[in-house]
């Protein structure tokens, strides 16, 4: 059966709305309209991906991998398309993007109760508990879930340094670093986001040295299948960029800091653990961000196994097709020139 590939990168916005008449930021339209074209990197034989402008989408595939792509279509052409495209695969699931297709036409896509169980999934409850399950010798990290901004104060005033997380949000927009006390704006954004989403996340602030990521596939029985390795970089939370090499030359550059063993420790547990959680909740790519951190005497660095679980695909995964397009050793780039995206590759 054929397949509807779609990028929608505004997807964690508007799992953060919940709503099926949703309105994307001006900034997340211009990223779809820009880098559409991404889907065709996985795309198999046959499959076609929609995109906002065939002719740039054509040009900008082919400017990035040298190579043409079979099938781009518009939103005019979706009606066009026969019986045999039944399957969307987008970006992410959520309750916007249903009512998009269905506006259209199309009847294959999840129920409201399977994307609420995804909406659930991805809560960042669920990054905090797997943190938790994923402590181990080398291993560090903790956060708490609350709803009040007196509950934020106490694991403040125990911990002198945290970050402060919105359930839902995307690229850094709803994080909070706080130091010492709680400054007035920051209690506002807190009170806005409980009447919001309910609660709030809170994490014991780690001094950061190094992001990275594992990408993964669930296949929704209970299988997880790791993918790879992801070395990203980001401003302001937000991403800017991916090293595109082999596997084992990512293993060799986070190994300067971390036990490759213990690295491949929590990737089974990751594995194990959310194949168990995703069975029959979730079949799709996801992506876990941790980080390498300063640690003590004992362990120069740590490995905070957990930051976030994007249960959706992720520039990881763009990187990762990449790689084997790409010579060894670039970088893969998103930069704004012009008011313009462009996805780079720099060698």
């Amino acid at each position: 059966m054929a397949v509807i590939h779609i990028f929608n990168p505004e997807h964690d916005i508007a799992l953060a709305s919940n709503l099926s008449n949703f309105t994307a930021p001006h900034a997340a339209r211009q990223l779809r309209h820009d880098l559409g074209y991404l889907p065709a990197l996985w795309a198999e034989d046959g499959d076609c991906v929609l995109v906002d402008n065939v002719a740039k989408a054509e040009r900008d595939f082919m400017r990035l991998v040298h190579r043409p792509f079979g099938r781009f279509i518009d939103q005019t052409m979706l009606c066009t398309l026969n019986e045999s495209f039944r399957r969307v695969v987008p970006w992410g699931w959520d309750r916007a993007l249903r009512a998009y297709l269905l506006r259209w036409g199309f009847q294959s896509v999840p129920t409201e109760q399977k994307l609420t169980t995804v909406r659930r999934l991805s809560h960042r409850c669920k990054a905090a508990s797997l943190l938790a399950e994923l402590q181990t010798e080398g291993t560090t990290g903790q956060a708490w879930v609350g709803g009040s901004p007196t509950f934020v104060r106490n694991v403040l005033a125990e911990q002198r340094r945290i970050v402060v997380k919105a359930p839902w949000s995307s690229s850094g927009r709803g994080i909070r670093f706080v130091d010492d006390s709680l400054p007035e704006s920051v209690e506002r954004w807190l009170k806005n986001v409980i009447k919001a989403q309910r609660n709030i996340v809170v994490e014991r602030y780690c001094d950061k040295v190094k992001d990275f990521g594992m990408e993964f596939e669930s296949d929704g029985r209970g299988r997880v299948t790791y993918l790879g390795l992801s070395l990203f970089s980001t401003r302001n939370g937000a991403y800017t960029g991916s090293i595109l090499a082999p596997e084992e030359e990512k293993r060799e550059m986070i190994g300067r800091y971390i036990d490759l063993e213990l690295l491949d420790t929590v990737r089974d547990r990751i594995c194990q653990r959310l194949g168990e959680l995703y069975n029959h909740r979730y079949a799709g790519p996801f992506g876990i961000d941790m980080m390498v951190v300063r640690g003590d005497g004992r362990h120069p660095f740590l490995l905070n196994p957990c930051v976030e679980i994007n249960v959706r695909r992720t520039m990881g995964h763009v990187a990762l097709a990449l790689a084997r397009e790409c010579p060894a050793g670039s970088v893969m780039r998103v930069e704004f020139i012009d008011h313009t995206y462009k996805l780079k590759i720099q060698q």
